[in-house]
């Protein structure tokens, strides 16, 4: 079976065909969410650029890019094909290709996913980075198994724990630079790690209603939304204190506090905003805002390693 005939059925007219192939790269980008794929990429980039105070070799940083697509790219697929049921109950992921059916055979999207994570751990022992294999491994392992398998369906503190894998993204690039225990890469995979949960229960709270229909007992769903909020303030200071923390890498500086600091601001302004006015609607801007916060703070870390 071809990769057409496992996405979609189609006819032979020019104008359907093209609105065939059209759907069907829509299906891969959202199947193997690849916008957060792009998001992780960056993250690993961040970690190998401050792990080598920006003199990363060009085939470390081409290893590092083509392993994480293709691990990141294959835990997000098999993460949507482990809960194509329940993303099936939630308006925002009804549409979602395996939730929607639209994949005629789903377990062909799993073999595919799994040979994407082994043909990474691959060529990281390949090319001679076991650590980079060991991370790109452990990303993998925490996403799929710790958080999508266990955590997800069971416990509010899913995504506390969950978002290690993001931080095993940026120790990824560290090793990649031969260098991932360097203070400012594992400073930076600590701001993932409680970045997420601000980014996570703010989308959760704007979305409660999906989230109660499918079962998944996420923060927004179990406490109230003032609670929520505030637990959403307490992430959100400590991601802004350690995020301007990594300003004193010797390679970050001015260049990198002065704008993150009024990044910060903006930020922290709109999460005690959250407090006074815990609604669904503000609760979305947040999770657009912690987006470009984090967007901010791996653009200025490239500025400050590479000029």
């Amino acid at each position: 079976m071809n990769s057409q005939e496992t996405i979609s059925k189609t006819n032979t007219s020019p104008q359907a065909s093209a609105t065939s192939i059209k759907d069907i790269l829509r299906s891969i980008v959202v199947l193997f969410k690849l916008r957060v794929v792009i998001l992780l990429v960056l993250s690993s980039l961040g970690g190998a650029l401050i792990a080598s105070d920006g003199k990363v070799s060009l085939s470390a940083l081409g290893l590092l890019l083509g392993t994480g697509i293709l691990s990141s790219a294959g835990a997000s697929a098999i993460n949507q094909y482990l809960e194509r049921s329940s993303d099936a109950l939630m308006r925002r992921t009804l549409n979602r290709p395996l939730a929607a059916g639209i994949v005629s055979n789903p377990k062909a999207i799993l073999g595919i996913a799994i040979s994407f994570i082994a043909i990474a751990i691959g060529l990281a022992l390949l090319f001679g980075n076991p650590a980079l294999a060991l991370f790109l491994a452990l990303g993998a392992a925490i996403y799929i198994g710790i958080y999508t398998v266990w955590l997800k369906p069971r416990t509010l503190l899913n995504i506390v724990i969950g978002g290690a894998a993001g931080s095993c993204a940026v120790l990824s690039g560290s090793a990649a630079a031969g260098n991932w225990s360097e203070p400012g890469a594992i400073t930076l995979a600590l701001l993932v790690f409680i970045w997420t949960p601000t980014h996570f229960w703010s989308l959760a709270m704007a979305f409660r209603d999906d989230y109660s229909r499918a079962g998944v007992p996420m923060l927004p769903t179990v406490v109230s939304d003032q609670a929520t909020a505030w637990w959403i303030a307490l992430h959100t200071g400590a991601t802004s204190l350690i995020a301007l923390l990594l300003a004193v890498h010797p390679q970050l500086g001015l260049i990198y506090f002065i704008p993150i600091a009024i990044a910060t601001l903006w930020m922290a302004s709109h999460s005690i905003r959250l407090i006074t006015h815990p609604d669904q609607k503000q609760a979305f801007k947040v999770f657009k805002i912690s987006n470009l916060y984090l967007g901010l703070v791996l653009i200025f870390i490239y500025i400050g390693t590479l000029v």
